[in-house]
């Protein structure tokens, strides 16, 4: 492991854009460190009360101290891994690892890995915490049909298994009351399972809303907040009914919430930003601030008891030098990628 380098703290002066009223405008200040190591990424965690933040790598994770971006551990041997899930009550954490099918269990206490369940549907991407259930979700790119895959947080044990009409559902989250909304990027649909029977109950189409991905729920309003690229929604939570349209930037695939504030924070990868959102009143959203990051910072964590958002993203150099007789890439492919320069890990703080 690289030895963390600490860029400076920048406190930025924010744009801040579709203002009706300028004493909407909020400052945020933003942080940013080199934090190290290797491997791509997809999601981050938060944990409440510590400060801590899991960074998926590829095949391991990196535990950040948010704060000052200091490396606290890391757990390994989860070959491309996408998520992480944390579930306090039980005293354990999770890991999707689509290379191998398995979720990781790992103590949160001292990161060190307990045991690794098979998850016989595949496609292992998105996972969440159910508090109010006390299950850990996983969304599932299975084919041919996505899945939705309950386990118990204590043990690992597969607890419920629901298909989606989707194979590619994205983020999900509870409501509290019994209640699983799960986003399907492809269909452009939130998907509602009934979390005791594990079966679907409704099927809300998303429109504006292209490709949701990351989702969040604020149970005092009853709305679920849909992660979109360039046009984000706002869902009533028991009609499925739009209130509220929100324009983003382009590269969406998570989305943060924090209640107490209020704030909605949406990152686009393609656009380089993340779009700081105040819920006026449930049906009414005013744009508040527009946070520069860089290119691929697509996904987000919040930490609503310190009331900061954290992104991750690799710094690529140039790509190799194609090999003679290659064939070019076609086009809409990704070539090869270049090394790693630096592991750019920001702390936007309200």
């Amino acid at each position: 492991m690289k030895k963390p380098m600490l860029a400076a703290v920048a406190a930025l002066s924010l744009a801040v854009i579709a203002m009706p009223v300028a004493a909407h405008a909020q400052t945020f200040t933003v942080a940013k460190y080199d934090i190290g190591s290797d491997g791509g990424t997809d999601y981050l965690t938060a944990e409440p009360g510590t400060g801590r933040v899991f960074v998926s790598r590829s095949t391991h994770v990196m535990v950040i101290d948010g704060q000052s971006g200091k490396v606290l551990g890391d757990i390994p041997n989860t070959p491309r891994m996408h998520g992480i899930a944390l579930a306090p009550k039980s005293g354990h954490g999770f890991t999707t690892n689509g290379g191998d099918s398995t979720v990781t269990v790992f103590d949160l206490k001292t990161l060190v890995a307990i045991k690794k369940v098979k998850i016989p549907q595949g496609g292992l991407d998105g996972i969440m915490y159910d508090e109010s259930d006390d299950r850990v979700i996983l969304t599932n790119h299975s084919r041919p049909i996505g899945t939705a895959v309950a386990l118990d947080p204590n043990t690992g044990d597969i607890t419920g298994v629901t298909e989606l009409e989707d194979n590619a559902p994205e983020g999900a989250a509870s409501n509290g009351k019994g209640w699983i909304y799960v986003n399907n990027e492809g269909k452009n649909t939130i998907q509602v399972i009934d979390a005791k029977t594990m079966k679907v109950v409704h099927s809300w189409p998303l429109a504006p809303c292209d490709g949701p991905t990351g989702i969040a729920y604020d149970k005092p309003s009853d709305r679920i907040f849909a992660g979109c690229g360039k046009i984000s929604v706002v869902v009533n939570g028991t009609t499925g009914a739009i209130v509220a349209q929100i324009a983003n930037g382009d590269g969406v695939d998570a989305l943060g919430w924090d209640a107490s504030q209020k704030l909605i924070y949406i990152p686009a990868g393609q656009s380089g930003n993340v779009t700081v959102v105040h819920q006026d009143t449930p049906d009414k959203y005013t744009v508040v601030a527009t946070v520069t990051t860089m290119r691929g910072a697509k996904t987000i964590a919040v930490d609503p008891a310190t009331h900061t958002a954290y992104l991750f993203q690799p710094e690529y150099g140039p790509p190799p030098a194609p090999a003679a007789g290659a064939p070019a890439p076609t086009p809409g492919q990704r070539g090869p990628r270049g090394p790693i320069v630096a592991s750019w890990f920001f702390a936007i703080k309200h």
